[in-house]
């Protein structure tokens, strides 16, 4: 326990020095304050170091983050150093943990991730270029420990997952600066989410009357390359596409500098990426970004995999292109530190969860804002992208209902399956991640929402209030209306 006991006093003196540094960005003031207060509570009744899955994040994300292409030249003596500290490591979490309650959600997370780290650590390590000889040894002795780490937790009782309506809606206001409680915020979900059945009837009826939206959506699987050799050519198409798309209609300033470079996965690479928190698009070091990102395309058998809708809506928008990508880049400019840093990729997410209503509003935001390029997306993925509003709005449902203990674990899996039409291989594991992270897939939504809010009151023109937008980097939303405000660019 010395550890959290020493977080918390670190905290608190952090919190009483913040308002009187002298270098601090008031964005950074407020950001950090509001971060520090979120931590210092959740780690009086939930600490993230009696995690399992925290321990095992931690561990993967340790090792490949000093693989990835980011972080070339490759430092072997550091890569070395942290194989060698993962027994220990895991030893001490497991004291921390102790013989206590776990959510099985999280002991079940955290087994799935050692195996797969365990496995590549003794197999698939070997294949990297920069592999060495010297990792051998340790690199075993780790596997073994993550197998020891998740043997262990067999048997351990159950706990219930939620954080309570109490800190959930300490998140909502403090972290994410968001007014209204979880109560009023589900209330506007379920509205949206029933809002969006109905649309997504109509529009299905003005396509073709004769088939439902489930089964126009479905058809668009048939529509991919021809050959696998063909994908990586596909997502570089759409990518530029989407730039140009979004430049000729004056929707917002593409990124064009900052490379992003689509490649195909890495053997090494492609089995661990199955069960860890591997993204095959991550924010770029911010202090340290380089000329480029690379977007990694996850290897498929199945063609359908990579059809033209989803490589145009959620690879070449959401997140290359005119998404997350010159959403990076931009914020590289911001004047706050934490607007450079806050959206970096870290173990289990991004290094501070404040940015989420900016950084993953922005992403589905633009996702729709390219419904505007006339001719970008077919009247059938327009369909679809009314199918991902339904699926955010869901989202907020079983976040917020989960952990003010509205409904169980096992009545948000029925919701996502029956009512909202999630895949069935993907249920299971994504409440597990509403679970261990209260707040964070509402935001998807709720960020949606507050910049379409923004927009509706802006006086100027679509283009000029997109890189506004993206101007401040990864911050709460708050503070972009705020800034705004002030500079009186919105109506009252």
């Amino acid at each position: 326990m010395d550890c959290i006991e020493t977080e918390l006093a670190e905290i608190d003196a952090l919190l009483e020095g913040i308002d009187t540094h002298p270098d601090a960005h008031p964005h950074d003031r407020q950001m950090i304050r509001a971060e520090l207060t979120c931590e210092r509570a959740a780690l009086k009744f939930r600490p993230r170091q009696k995690n399992p899955a925290w321990a095992t994040g931690e561990v993967g994300f340790g090792i490949i983050s000093l693989l990835l292409p980011q972080s070339a030249p490759w430092r072997g003596d550091a890569i070395a150093a942290r194989l060698a500290a993962i027994p220990c490591f895991l030893t001490e979490t497991r004291a921390l943990i102790g013989e206590g309650p776990v959510p099985a959600g999280w002991a079940e997370r955290a087994g799935i991730e050692a195996s797969a780290m365990s496995l590549f650590l003794r197999e698939d390590i070997c294949r990297h270029e920069a592999w060495r000889d010297a990792w051998a040894s340790p690199a075993a002795t780790a596997a073994d420990a993550l197998t020891a780490f998740a043997d262990s937790l067999a048997g351990l009782p159950d706990a219930d997952p939620a954080c309570g309506k109490d800190h959930l809606n300490l998140l909502l206001r403090e972290m994410h600066m968001l007014d209204g409680t979880a109560d009023d915020m589900m209330q506007g979900a379920r509205s949206a989410f029933d809002r969006c059945a109905r649309e997504l009837e109509e529009l299905a009826q003005e396509i073709d009357p004769k088939t439902t939206w489930q089964d126009q959506i479905a058809a668009l699987s048939s529509d991919h390359p021809a050959h696998t050799d063909d994908v990586p050519a596909t997502y570089r198409h759409w990518d530029a596409t989407a730039r140009d798309a979004a430049e000729a209609h004056d929707l917002v300033t593409p990124e064009r500098d900052y490379q992003l470079d689509y490649r195909s996965f890495p053997k090494c690479f492609q089995r661990v990426a199955k069960d860890m928190y591997f993204l095959f698009y991550r924010s770029p070091p911010a202090l340290n970004p380089g000329q480029g990102s690379v977007y990694w395309i996850m290897p498929s058998a199945d063609l359908a995999a990579h059809n033209t809708s989803m490589v145009k809506a959620i690879h070449a928008v959401h997140h290359g292109s005119v998404g997350h990508h010159t959403q990076n880049a931009r914020a590289r400019a911001a004047g706050a530190k934490m607007g450079r840093i806050a959206a970096t990729d870290c173990s289990m997410g991004l290094a501070f969860q404040g940015a989420l209503t900016l950084v993953e509003g922005w992403a589905c935001h633009v996702e729709d804002l390219m419904m505007e390029a006339e001719g970008f997306y077919s009247p059938a993925e327009k369909l679809l992208l009314k199918s991902f509003e339904r699926r955010n709005a869901a989202s907020v449902l079983v976040d917020l209902g989960l952990h003010t203990t509205v409904w169980t674990q096992a009545e948000c899996e029925r919701f996502y399956a029956e009512d909202a039409g999630f895949a069935p291989a993907r249920v299971h594991g994504e409440v597990i991640r509403n679970s261990i992270f209260p707040t964070s897939r509402a935001t998807y939504w709720l960020g949606v929402e507050g910049i379409r809010a923004l927009r509706r009151r802006w006086t100027g023109s679509t283009r000029d209030f997109h890189d506004r937008l993206l101007s401040f980097g990864h911050v709460p939303l708050r503070i972009v209306e705020a800034e705004m405000v002030a500079a009186n660019e919105l109506t009252d």
